[in-house]
This record gives structure tokens, C-alpha cells and sequence, in this order.
């Protein structure tokens, strides 16, 4: 692979750290969107979460459709939609809907975990209209029949067809990609001759398993001809590397908490983290995320990333910003993040060193 062809994008939880609203964390995003598409980043998909007091992305077509109006360039999209709490129809509607509105640039990315615990699992299906995960296969080929714009149709009863249309005059497709952290993803993902996301961000250890299976059981499709991949990292990027580490501290802990099942909270400030008190096994975990982790100064951080593009074979890294932010920090903004994004750009996107005029932009 050559240094230029690496292509970066952007994964967002959108954070709620201590003290900031849900407004003013989704105007941090906006933010965040804006030097994403602004620096030449290829995409910004938003997650999709329940119930967590830290994370706003509960609702990644609401989500995409504010992003999309605020950017001009960059593709948004889902990651993920997480199938099983929704109708294939709605969200072949929504997303329809979004790609009319913004052609070319939406991404429907689609998970098969369902983003929560049992409650919300339950409130989500309370309806009865929402599909189950092992008819995920099925589901997945039907949400692309009907944004197809020849649409798909059902044999009735009587013999009749009955056609269906995601959108009525529909003129293109988003993206559709399939996430997961599992072999089971990747062997779906060839079988239906779809790109591919493997979460290597939470679940590094199966990475290279995964990606194997995905391109040696490939079968080419009419979207796709050949093995499509994303890598997923946590990154955390600073002037110096003491302090990526101390702004990535904060949701460190959270993932350390999170993986415990102790209760969590809104995302910490950086001061809020480094006087927090932390058990000898959460210790332990922060030390183990902060060695796998990308928490480093700009060079030696771009060097990782470029090494990991290399032996996973991928062309294109999705990474989540993770850095939080002072004590006293504009609470409509996240500037960690931004910094990391900005820096990461000059080494991976611009060569060794950024245009004056895009960093005084942001």
C-alpha cells in the first residue's frame, strides 16, 4: 500500500461529559463534522446506543440527516444501525429518504447486536413490528431490494405481486455495510458480497481471524466485485504524548467500568478523571487500553495507524476520537477531539505538515 492511498473516517458515539447537555453535545458532533469534512476525511458515522448517560448517538438516521445539512462533502452515514430493534421497511425508508436528500453521501452501516440491555430490548420490540437477530441474513437482503430503485416485490396469496418502493422515485442506493465483531459477521458480509467493518476498536484479539474469513469466502455481488474493508481504532492524539494520555483517561475508565458492570455515568472531564480513584482491576484494564489504544504525540501516532493499515490490508481506518476534554472547556465543542482529528490529518491525509489556513479554519 502506498502512503497515499490510506483514507481516514470518523466513528462518533457523540460523548456527554460532565456538565454538557445533549444539545450541546450534539453541537459539539456538528463541530466535530464540520473539521472532519472540512480536514478530508471520507466518512463520519454516528453509533447507535441506548440508556447511557454518556452517549448522545441513540438515533443515528435523526442523526445523519443533521450532520448531512451541516457538511458539505463528507459521507455520513450509520455505524450502526442495529438491525434487530427495527423494521427493515422503516429503515430502508429512512435511509431512502436520506440519500434523496443528500445524494451520494449517505452510508447505511448495519449491526446485528442490539446496542443496549434486555429492558430497552424489550421497550424497542414492544411493538411487535421488529425483526429478530437470526433473521438478520434476511433482513439485510430485503432493506437492499427495497432501496433498490426497481424496489422489491411479495407473491400474495392470490398470486398477485405486490411492489414495494423504500422512497417512490428513487435514483440511488446509500452505501450499505455490514459491522460486526464477529466470525459470523464476516461470513456474511462475503456470503452477500458486502464491505465489511470489523470492530476492532472493542474487539481487537479476532481482527485478523475475521478479515481473513471475509476475504477468502467473498463472493462478488452487483454492488460489489471484491473484498471492501474498514479498520477501527481508538485514538487519542496531543502535542505531546502525556497529554493524549490524560485525555483519553476519561473514557478509559468509562470502558473499565462499562466492562466491570458498575454503574457509569456522564463522560469525565480530564481534571474529574485524573483525581478519580481507581481499583486495582480497573487500573489494570486503563493499562491494557492504554497499550492497544492509538494514545500517542502526532508522528509516532500517524506511523501506527499507517503499520496496522498495512498488515490488516485495509485502505480506509475509521477512527473514534475518544479524547475528552478540561474542566471549563466551550461545552458545545470537544476540542480534544478536534485536535486529534486535525493532527492526524497533517500526517495521514496532508503529508507531514497541515495548511496554515485549514487549522485556523476550525
Amino acid at each position: 500500500m502506498s502512503p497515499s492511498a490510506l483514507s481516514l473516517s470518523v466513528l462518533d458515539l457523540i460523548p456527554v461529559r460532565t456538565s454538557q447537555s445533549s444539545a450541546q453535545a450534539i453541537a459539539a458532533a456538528v463541530h466535530l463534522a464540520q473539521s472532519a469534512d472540512r480536514l478530508g476525511y471520507t466518512r463520519y458515522w454516528v453509533a447507535e446506543h441506548h440508556n447511557m448517560q454518556a452517549v448522545a448517538s441513540t438515533n443515528p438516521p435523526v442523526l445523519i440527516g443533521i450532520l448531512a445539512a451541516q457538511t458539505e462533502r463528507i459521507r455520513v452515514g450509520s455505524g450502526g444501525v442495529m438491525l434487530p430493534n427495527h423494521s427493515p421497511l422503516v429503515i430502508a425508508e429512512q435511509f431512502g429518504i436520506l440519500e434523496a436528500a443528500f445524494p451520494g453521501r449517505i452510508d447505511l452501516g448495519l449491526g446485528r447486536a442490539p446496542g443496549s440491555d434486555p429492558m430497552i430490548t424489550a421497550l424497542l420490540r414492544s411493538s411487535g413490528a421488529v425483526s429478530e437477530v437470526d433473521a438478520f441474513p434476511r433482513n439485510i437482503a430485503d432493506i437492499t431490494a427495497l432501496l433498490h430503485p426497481d424496489g422489491a416485490s411479495l407473491s400474495l396469496t392470490s398470486g398477485q405481486e405486490y411492489t414495494l418502493h423504500a422512497t417512490p422515485a428513487a435514483t440511488a442506493m446509500p452505501e450499505i455495510w455490514l459491522l460486526g465483531s464477529s466470525e459470523y459477521s464476516a461470513r456474511l458480509a462475503a456470503r452477500q458480497g458486502m464491505p465489511y467493518v470489523f470492530a476492532n476498536h472493542f474487539a481487537g484479539d479476532g481482527t485478523t481471524q475475521a478479515l481473513d474469513l471475509y476475504r477468502r469466502g467473498f463472493t462478488p455481488s452487483e454492488s460489489l466485485d471484491a473484498p471492501r474493508t474498514i479498520l477501527t481504532l481508538n485514538v487519542s492524539v496531543a502535542d505531546t504524548r502525556a497529554e493524549a494520555l490524560a485525555l483519553a483517561l476519561p473514557q478509559m475508565q468509562q470502558m473499565a467500568r462499562l466492562r466491570s458492570g458498575l454503574p457509569l455515568g456522564p463522560l469525565a472531564t480530564v481534571e474529574e478523571a485524573a483525581a478519580a480513584p481507581m481499583a486495582p482491576a480497573l487500573l489494570e484494564m486503563t493499562e491494557r487500553m492504554a497499550a492497544t489504544w492509538i494514545i500517542d504525540e502526532p508522528v509516532a501516532a500517524a506511523t501506527r495507524i499507517r503499520a496496522l493499515a498495512a498488515q490488516f490490508g485495509v485502505d480506509e481506518v475509521m477512527l473514534q476520537p475518544i479524547a475528552s476534554a478540561h474542566t471549563g472547556a466551550d461545552a458545545a465543542t470537544s476540542p480534544g477531539r478536534e485536535r486529534t482529528l486535525e493532527l492526524l490529518a497533517a500526517g495521514l491525509l496532508h503529508g507531514e505538515q497541515l495548511p496554515a489556513e485549514l487549522l485556523a479554519a476550525g
